[in-house]
Formats: C-alpha cells, structure tokens, sequence
C-alpha cells in the first residue's frame, strides 16, 4: 500500500504547485535558471524508468565519452523502435509497429540491423564511439511482474551492450531479473505492492533499485540518509534551454527540477546523476512522487551528488499544433520528435545534455578523486540475481585499478576473475542458489599490488518461478 506522507512532505508539495501555479502573465518567471555547481562533467550518469530508460540509452551511447554509467530500468537496447520521419507523425509508436511490439512485449527486434546503424553513427560522429561501453557501468533490470515491458526486451539491452563489450563484460554490466517487480521505478519502503502495474510505477520490493545503481557505477558510498535531507529540491526554467523553440514543441514541460545536497550548494567537489521518469510519470501526471520516492535524494544527501529531474509533458498537436502527439508525456525513443531522436543532435537529448553542461559549468579541477569516507577500507555486496553478484568497494587514491577475486562455496583459495579500474564488479554467469565468497587487491602504481580488501560472502537467488502473467505472480 502507499506509504502515509508526512505533513512536513504535504508542506513542500503545496510549496511546488504554488510556486507552478501562477498566473499566465506571471509564467516567464514561474522559475530561476539552473544553477551551476562544482561538478566534473565526466563524472555523471543516467538512470531511468521506462520510456526513460530507452531514453537514458540514447543518452548514454550518445555522449558516452562523458557518461561514467546508465542505469535501465524495464527499459531496451538503443535504437529499438528504429523510427525515421519517413514513418509519419507518430513514428514507430502504433499498433504493431515495432515500439509498442517488439520493443514493449516482445520478443525484441534482431539487433543486427542496431548494430550497424550504431556503428554508421559513430562513424559519422553522430554519437560517441560505443566501445566507450568499456569505461561504463551499466546496471540493466527487468522485473518478472512487468506486463508493460517483455522481460526479454531488457535482455536484448543487455545483449546490446555485451556486443560493444566484446561479447563480455569483465565487471561493467549487472543485469537483475530475479525479483518480482511490476512495470515500475523499485523501491525498498514506498509504493504499491511489488507485482503491480499501475497508480505511480513505484512499487515496493523491499529493493533498494536507486542506491544500488548509484553504488554501481560509483562504488561503495555513505549510507543514505534516513532523517531529514540538509539539501533542497529546486525548481528550473528548461525554456531557455530549449530556445530558441519552445520547450512544448520538444514535448518538454517548461519547468524542471533539480536535487542540491547542501555540500554542492556550497560548491564542494560534487557529481551529477540524471533521474528519468517515465511515462505517466511526469510532474503533471503525478506532481513530486517520482522526484521525492524514487529513491536517489537519501543517497545524493550524503554523497555529494546532484539529482536532475527533467520533466516531459503529454502533448496532442489536434489543440496545440506546435506540440508533438505525446499523450502519455513518455520521453521520445520512436521519433515523435524527430529523425533524429536517437543521436546528440536529438531535441531531447540536447536539451539535457544543455542542462548537464549547466549544472558542471562551475567545475574547479581537483587532482584529487571525490571519494567516500574510509577510502578503501568497505566493500558491500551491492546486490545479486540468481546468476550473478554485483559488489562495490570504496575508491583508493593512486590506484591503477583493482583485481578482482573469487573462492566459490566450499573453496579455501580465490581466483582472479577480473582486472577493473573502477570500484565496482558485476560477476555473471554463476550458478543460482549458491555461495560466494569476494575479497579485492588494489594494483598501485608500476602493477605491485597494495592491500586487499575484507571477504565479503554472498548467495546468489533461486531461479525465478516461471511467470505466466505477469502482474499476477508471487513475490519470494
């Protein structure tokens, strides 16, 4: 069931949609322009849901020289829906066509064709090289409830990524599809039950799906804040960053928002993280529900990160001929938009890369790397499937890179099973209901290694019970 909301949470709701609901000749200045923080551009990321995990894709193959990690969250590989103008004004998004088939329910389309308009891209210097794959860490989920989005078109993302991996992941990828979630953004104490498809998209499975793809591609953290947050949630004007067109015309929502721990408003060394919504998830569908349950604030508040909510509108060009036919405000991955959609000249994907470029425009350089308290000293089991186990650790300074290694259940020694050079590993491949025991050795300067970290254990899950109709069956 839904979480009861406090009245200090009422208090800031009725602070936003006052602030939005102004009177039309006061709309030029509903909001202040995005701020600019001390924040290292290469240091950012992506995650979404849905309509915005396609989207966090794009983004992320597109400017993937600057993308540290994505996070997909019932969500397909790049490209899927393969709209161009010549398919009309709704693209690919029809009855049948390839984004509400292949793309949704499955199975998704033969990747082969992707593959080599990605390449084409790259070549063309439309989007960054792909093999920059290798410098991501790339978190992929597909709930076994999620009658929305097929569970196999999250695994054809993941065979996606594998291909510009070199057919392995050597740590970068984890891809979870033991847990019973619903179409839904997963959370470890708010929202529906964990099998459901509806109301919010936030559903509750006692899963922590936000700080574990922050730990992901950051590494070990803090642990997130269960009070108060010391930051603030920060409305923005994203006209500006649209003109000189409208934001309506990209299907964009001319108010966005930001979350700033109180650290980066001090501007402290800090990173960015970009949360996208999906569909019938944008602030006019469900005002600050996602922003605030989604789960990233409690771990940017202690972290030193940066949440960016861009917002979306629902369009209907039949009462705003300038607004593209969007009706559930999804993010576009199918060309409604435009041909372009899916490269860095994207309507979208310019405009929240304007908006990255904004909030790291007041980047110092530090020789030193932004770490977490006890630099080397934690490692977590940051999370496991029934074939795999993702752990993270705390980053070392000075260190070239780390080894991992493994002792399966019942083995006295370890086995180095990769050589990574951020702090985090996603072991795949492994047997379900099985233990394994992890410990990592820092490589220093010159290739002598350092210390090795503590042994931390963990039992991959059972394999998953079959799911027929999704929506509808038990969560273990």
């Amino acid at each position: 069931m839904h979480r009861i909301r406090t009245s200090a949470h009422l208090i800031r709701v009725a602070q936003i949609v006052t602030a939005l609901c102004i009177a039309p000749g006061l709309a030029a200045v509903a909001a202040p322009p995005l701020g600019s923080y001390n924040a290292d551009i290469k240091e950012s990321s992506i995650s979404g849901i849905s309509s915005g995990a396609f989207m966090a894709v794009q983004f992320g193959v597109s400017w993937s020289s600057i993308v540290k990690g994505v996070g997909v969250i019932a969500g397909g590989p790049y490209y899927c829906a393969q709209g161009t103008a010549a398919d009309g004004l709704l693209g690919n998004f029809g009855p049948d066509l390839r984004a509400t088939g292949p793309c949704m329910k499955g199975p998704p389309p033969d990747l082969e064709p992707v593959f080599e308009k990605t390449d084409e891209w790259a070549r063309r210097g439309d989007i960054d090289d792909p093999h920059n794959a290798a410098n991501q860490r790339i978190y992929i989920f597909s709930g076994y409830n999620d009658s929305v989005v097929s569970p196999k078109v999250g695994d054809a993302a993941r065979r996606f990524y594998l291909h510009y991996l070199s057919g392995g992941s050597n740590g970068n990828l984890f891809y979870q599809s033991a847990i019973g979630a619903g179409h839904s953004q997963v959370t470890a104490d708010y929202g529906l039950p964990c099998n459901k498809n509806e109301g919010d998209f936030i559903d509750d499975c006692d899963y922590d799906q936000a700080g574990i793809i922050l730990q992901h591609i950051y590494g070990a953290l803090n642990p997130r804040s269960y009070g108060a947050l010391s930051g603030k949630l920060l409305s923005f004007d994203q006209r500006e960053l649209t003109s000189p067109a409208s934001p309506a015309s990209y299907s964009m929502a001319e108010t966005g928002f930001v979350y700033v721990p109180e650290a980066c408003a001090a501007l402290q060394p800090c990173r960015v993280h970009i949360a996208l919504h999906g569909c019938k998830q944008n602030f006019d569908a469900i005002q600050d529900r996602y922003i605030e349950h989604a789960g990233y604030n409690e771990w940017a508040d202690t972290n030193r990160l940066i949440i960016l909510y861009p917002q979306t509108i629902a369009g209907n060009p039949v009462s705003d001929p300038f607004t593209p036919l969007n009706p559930f405000g999804c993010w576009d991955w199918w060309g409604y938009t435009n041909f372009n959609y899916a490269v860095k000249s994207g309507r979208q994907i310019t405009t929240v890369k304007a908006m990255l470029d904004r909030l790291t425009r007041g980047y110092v350089r530090d020789p030193a790397p932004l770490t977490t308290a006890g630099a080397g000293s934690e490692i977590v089991v940051n999370d496991v499937s029934d074939t795999g186990v993702a752990i993270a650790w705390t980053q070392v300074a000075g260190a070239q890179g780390y080894k991992v290694n493994r002792a399966s259940d019942g083995e006295a020694g370890f086995t180095p099973i990769g050589w990574v050079s951020q702090p985090s590993f996603g072991d795949l491949g492994l047997r379900p209901s099985t233990s394994y025991r992890y410990k990592v050795t820092v490589t220093l300067g010159g290739g002598a290694e350092g210390p090795s970290s503590p042994v931390v254990a963990a039992t991959t899950l059972p394999v998953p019970p079959r799911c027929d109709t999704p929506g509808t069956c038990s969560v273990r």
